[in-house]
């Protein structure tokens, strides 16, 4: 009986005394290694970036009179640098001389760890940013008072009947917490859209790869 092609290039991967076999288990090898070490360096340069950027908005906050945004925004940036850069070593710790599936399947648990862990941070990233932002507009200088007193009075002189709760009317806390609620709850779905943005034609070929080499292996 007559072999497929599909037949032969499996017998091919699979038994090592195969003449293709070694010519395809090195061709599946050096596509593993050159996606992650694309995506190491990728997750390298973002780190870097986020450092800069951190540093960046740090001096900018300060010279438009909203330190403490900038502060806030800086210490958060770089716990989540911190964390990150201490994955990064976990990865680099993954032995590059096993059989490609394997090498894949290791890099693949080490990716939903940083991702799960990721998740996590970013329930607490995206409201501590956003109330960053409402802390640095609210004790930014303006005339010689703070602008979210100055914006409180205002709002005195037009609602003198509003409730007031810290000398802050409880709508506008109400609002924010409903807000911070929101960013807590979809957190994950934000950082997952920004973590495909960035890295989504690197994980697709990797999930293509993996499919090629689970094919073969059956």
């Amino acid at each position: 009986m007559e072999r497929s092609i599909e037949n032969i290039w499996k017998e091919g991967f699979l038994k090592s005394d195969a003449l293709i076999a070694p010519k395809i288990n090195d061709l599946y090898a050096q596509k593993s290694i050159h996606i992650i070490d694309k995506f190491t360096r990728m997750f390298r340069i973002n780190l870097k970036a986020i450092v800069v950027f951190s540093f960046v908005f740090l001096l900018i906050s300060y010279l438009v009179g909203i330190p403490i945004m900038g502060i806030i925004f800086f210490v958060t940036l770089m716990v989540l640098v911190v964390i990150n850069r201490s994955l990064l070593k976990s990865l680099e710790t993954i032995d590059k001389g096993e059989n490609s599936y394997e090498y894949l399947k290791k890099f693949n648990h080490w990716i939903n760890k940083q991702v799960e862990i990721n998740k996590r941070i970013a329930m607490f990233l995206y409201p501590i940013s956003f109330m960053s932002i409402i802390l640095g507009l609210w004790f930014k200088d303006a005339e010689g008072m703070f602008l979210g007193e100055r914006l409180v009075n205002k709002i005195m002189i037009q609602f003198p009947e509003i409730d007031l709760l810290f000398g802050i009317p409880t709508l506008g806390i109400a609002i924010v917490l409903l807000i911070l609620g929101l960013l807590a709850f979809f957190s994950g779905r934000i950082y997952m859209w920004d973590l495909n943005l960035v890295y989504g034609r690197v994980f697709n070929k990797m999930k293509e790869l993996m499919s090629d080499l689970e094919t073969l292996n059956n």
